[in-house]
C-alpha cells in the first residue's frame, strides 16, 4: 500500500503495540483525535506504520471528532490521515489505501473522539440520581449523544441539539435515531424531564419531517405519565408513520431516593391496565403497516402474571436492548434447543453427573424463572440462584444490575463440584461489576469455595455451548451454536 513515507519507512519505530505508561507523564497533552487502540497485521494501517497510541487526527482534512465522520469520510478506497505520536510529539500526514471490500485495519479506542455531549435534563426517573452514595464517578455520567444514539443505540432526548448537529443528522442521513419521548404534553413533559423538554419535540419533528426514522421510549412513571397522557402520547406516535417502534418501559427505582416508593412491579392489576391500554394501538398499527410498533416491556408482562407474546408480535425485535422481548426469545431458544438438540443437552447432563458435578447458574429475581426453563429441565438438571438485588434496593432486579457484594453473600459457602455460570452482562467491558468488583476477583473467592466458575452468557445456546466446552464435550471449532438450524 502506499503512503506519502519512503519506500519501507513508518511512522515510527519499533513496530510493536505501545504500553501507555511508555508516555512520559510531562508530555504535551496530544491534539483531539481518535486514539489508535488496534491495528491488523498487513492491513493499509500497518502498512502505513500506524501503531496503538497514536492519534489520528484529521481524515481527509476534517477533525476526526467520533466514528461518524470516520465511516463518512472513510469510505473509498483512499484516505488522507494526518497521524500524531505522542512519544515524539509528532504529526505525520500520510495516504492509506485498500482494495475494494478491504478493512482499513484499525480500531479506535470508542466511538466519541471530542467532548462527549451529556444531558441537560431533570428527569424524574433518572437512575444516575438514585446511586448508592460513594458510587465509582463513571456511573454518573449522564450521556445523552446523538451520535452514540445511531452509533450505539443509546436513547437519547434530543434536547442539547444545536441546529448544526440536526443539520448533520438529516445531511447524512443517520437514521434510525433512538429518542426518549416519555410525553407530549408540555407541562407533563416539564414534570418528566425539566425546562428543557420544548427542544426535544422540535428536533424529534425537524427529523421526522426530513424523513429520519424513529425509534422511541416512554419510560412510564404511576401518577405522572400514564392514564390520559399516555393515550395522548401514543395517539401523537400513531399520528407519525416515521416512529416505527414505541417501547413503554415501567419505572425503575432503588432505595437510595424517596421520590418514588412503588411502581407497577408492586401493582399487578395496574401493569395489567396499562398492557389494554395500549392493545388497541398495537392491532391498529398491524392493520396499517403490518407491524405492531407499540412495544411493552418484559417487565409489565412480569408484573401483570400474563404470557409473554409470541416472537410475531416484536416486529423483529427493534428495541431488544431496551428489556423487550428477551424473554420471548430466551423462551423461543429453549424450546429450539429442547426440540433439536436434546441428545446434546442429556450428554451435558451425564457428564455432569459422571464427574459428580452439579450446575448452577446465577440470574436476577426476575429472569429467575424464565432461565429455570432451560437450566431445569431434566436434562440438565441445574438450579438457577436468584440474587437479591440489596445493594441498589428498591425494585431493581434484573439480571445486568447483579452486584458483586450481593452475589458473593447470598451464594452458599460450599460449593465443591459446582458448574458456576455467572452472567457476562454483570460485567463492564473493563471486567468490572457495578460495585468495581473485577471478574477475577469475584472467580477466586468462588473457586476457595469450592466451585468451577464460568463467566458467560446465560442465554440458551450460548450457555449450551459453554457447558459442553467446560466439559471437554466438543472438538476444536465445534459448537452448538453453529447448529442452530
Amino acid at each position: 500500500m502506499n503512503a506519502d513515507l519512503p519506500p519501507g519507512a513508518r511512522l515510527s519505530v519499533p513496530a510493536y503495540a505501545l504500553d501507555r505508561a511508555d508516555y512520559a507523564p510531562s508530555a504535551p497533552i496530544a491534539p483531539e483525535g481518535a486514539t489508535v487502540s488496534a491495528v491488523a497485521p498487513e492491513s493499509p494501517a500497518w502498512d502505513a506504520g500506524i501503531e496503538p497510541g497514536m492519534v489520528v487526527t484529521t481524515v481527509n482534512g476534517s477533525a476526526l471528532d467520533d466514528m461518524i465522520t470516520w465511516l463518512w469520510e472513510s469510505d473509498d478506497d483512499e484516505v488522507d490521515l494526518v497521524v500524531y505520536d505522542p512519544r515524539d510529539q509528532t504529526s505525520t500526514p500520510c495516504t492509506l489505501e485498500r482494495y475494494p471490500g478491504e478493512d482499513w485495519g484499525i480500531e479506535f479506542d470508542g466511538a466519541i473522539f471530542d467532548a462527549m455531549r451529556t444531558c441537560v435534563n431533570a428527569c424524574v426517573f433518572c437512575f444516575m440520581t438514585m446511586l448508592p452514595p460513594g458510587s465509582r464517578d463513571s456511573l454518573s455520567i449522564r450521556d445523552d449523544d446523538y451520535r452514540l444514539s445511531f452509533l450505539q443505540g443509546n436513547f437519547v432526548t434530543l434536547t442539547n441539539m444545536t441546529d448544526e448537529d440536526v443539520d448533520r443528522v438529516i445531511r447524512l442521513d443517520l437514521s434510525p435515531m433512538n429518542v426518549s419521548l416519555h410525553a407530549v404534553t408540555p407541562a407533563v413533559r416539564r414534570r418528566v424531564m425539566g425546562k428543557n423538554e420544548h427542544r426535544g419535540i422540535e428536533v424529534l419533528e425537524r427529523l421526522m419531517d426530513a424523513g429520519i426514522e424513529i425509534h422511541a421510549q416512554i419510560v412510564l412513571c404511576p401518577g405522572i405519565n400514564d392514564g390520559e397522557e399516555l393515550d395522548r402520547t401514543l395517539a401523537y406516535c400513531e399520528a407519525h408513520e416515521q416512529i416505527t417502534s414505541l417501547g413503554i418501559v415501567p419505572l425503575g427505582f432503588t432505595r437510595h431516593q424517596k421520590r418514588f416508593k412503588t411502581s407497577y412491579s408492586d401493582d399487578p392489576d395496574a401493569a395489567r391496565q396499562v398492557i389494554e391500554q395500549v392493545r388497541p394501538y398495537q392491532l391498529r398499527a398491524l392493520e396499517r403497516f403490518g407491524r405492531h410498533t407499540f412495544q411493552m416491556s418484559d417487565e409489565f408482562y412480569l408484573d401483570a402474571g400474563i404470557e409473554v407474546p409470541p416472537a410475531s408480535w416484536y416486529d423483529g425485535y427493534p428495541q431488544y436492548y431496551d428489556g423487550i422481548g428477551m424473554i420471548r426469545s430466551y423462551l423461543d431458544d429453549t424450546a429450539a434447543l429442547l426440540a433439536n438438540h436434546r441428545s446434546r443437552l442429556a450428554a451435558i447432563g451425564r457428564a455432569m453427573a459422571v464427574n459428580g458435578l452439579a450446575l448452577a447458574v446465577v440470574s436476577g429475581t426476575s429472569a429467575a424463572s424464565t432461565v429455570g426453563n432451560l437450566v431445569e429441565a431434566p436434562e440438565l438438571g441445574g438450579t438457577v440462584i436468584a440474587i437479591r438485588n440489596d445493594y441498589f434496593g428498591g425494585n431493581v432486579d434484573v439480571t445486568g444490575l447483579i452486584c458483586a457484594c450481593d452475589l458473593l453473600e447470598q451464594l452458599p459457602g460450599n460449593l465443591v463440584n459446582v458448574v458456576l455460570i455467572l452472567p457476562s452482562v454483570m460485567f463492564n467491558s473493563d471486567g468490572l461489576t457495578l460495585d468495581g468488583y473485577h471478574g477475577d476477583d469475584i472467580r477466586r473467592e468462588l473457586e476457595r469455595r469450592g466451585a468451577r466458575v464460568h463467566i458467560a452468557s446465560t442465554m440458551p445456546f450460548e450457555l449450551a455451548d459453554t457447558l459442553e466446552h467446560a466439559l471437554g464435550l466438543c472438538g476444536p471449532g465445534q459448537s452448538v451454536k453453529e447448529q442452530r438450524v
